[in-house]
């Protein structure tokens, strides 16, 4: 897969399957009608890569890519909507 930047208004959002901050996240995107696609970064090595490009060298989720290309890691649900508005 090759990572592209989400269309305006959702987000990317980079996972893995236990992650607790990736579920708690999602369960308050799905809470505010926020569109969102989820990549597992343990099934896809170019996402894999992405994420530890925008962290630093580090697998670190959820990272979130947004529209304009910039990215949050663990944002708060407060953040993604700011940075959607």
């Amino acid at each position: 897969m090759t990572v592209s930047t989400p269309p305006a208004g959702t987000i990317t959002m980079f996972s893995t399957p236990w992650c607790g901050y990736c579920k708690r996240l999602k369960t308050q995107l799905d809470r505010a009608g926020i569109g969102y696609a989820e990549v597992d970064i343990e099934q896809d090595p170019a996402s894999a890569e992405f994420v530890m490009t925008a962290n630093g060298g580090n697998q670190t989720v959820p990272t979130v890519l947004f529209a304009d290309g910039t990215t949050a890691t663990n944002p708060s649900l407060i953040e993604v909507k700011k940075r959607l508005a």
